[in-house]
């Protein structure tokens, strides 16, 4: 099974956090991340982010990353969200 987690901080605080679950085995990883992100995202009522170079090499690195202002094209009511894979 794959989890993902997400959460949404303000002032070191968070304010949303969910985890989204998916258990389909035709899916690749990138996949299942990929509509994990799109899930938290409308769960979250957000735009999906923008992967840029430094999300991408962070993710890769440590299966987490932080979508900050710089990834969503409109305003945000939080500082940054930030995603993990819990179980893979």
């Amino acid at each position: 099974m794959f989890r993902l987690s997400g959460k949404c901080v303000r002032h070191t605080k968070i304010i949303l956090n969910a985890v989204i679950n998916d258990e389909s085995r035709e899916k690749s990883r990138t996949e299942k991340v990929l509509g994990a992100v799109t899930a938290l995202a409308a769960e979250f009522d957000l735009p999906s982010p923008l992967w840029l170079e430094k999300n991408i090499r962070d993710f890769k690195r440590r299966a987490r990353t932080r979508f900050t202002a710089d990834n969503f094209l409109e305003a945000l009511p939080f500082d940054y969200m930030e995603i993990e894979v819990l179980e893979e």
